[in-house]
């Protein structure tokens, strides 16, 4: 069983910049799609991104194309979340997923089977 644990949250200030990561354990984590998804205070959990297992499908919401890239590196069982030009409304918790579908960039949670347990980003303004 993969387990998921995340990493790089912290406080930052408007237009700043973060590198969240995402470790695996366990040798089937080329087999994933990996997401990140975030909740912020008084609202619902919702997607950011998304990328196939062999990186080369990726998919964002739109509040973050341009300001967030997400990678992946196999060798190292690692997701990454590069957050640029953060805003205050980009304060939540964020979490990273894994989907056993590896070849499917979904933006439902539904479709995600393997949770982290999250990391705080606050961006002050």
């Amino acid at each position: 069983q993969v387990q998921l644990v995340e990493s790089g949250g912290g406080l930052v200030q408007a237009g700043g910049s973060l590198r969240l990561s995402c470790a695996a354990s366990g040798r089937t984590f080329i087999d994933y799609a990996m997401g990140w998804f975030r909740q912020a205070p008084g609202k619902e959990r919702e997607f950011v991104a998304t990328i196939s297992w062999s990186g080369d499908s990726t998919y964002y919401t739109d509040s973050v194309k341009g300001r967030f890239t997400i990678s992946r590196d196999n060798a190292k069982n690692t997701v990454y979340l590069h957050m640029n030009s953060l805003k205050p409304e980009d304060t939540a918790v964020y979490y990273c997923a894994g989907n056993m579908q590896g070849w499917r960039t979904s933006r439902y949670q539904n479709d995600y089977e393997l949770w982290g347990q999250g990391t705080q980003v606050t961006v002050s303004s």
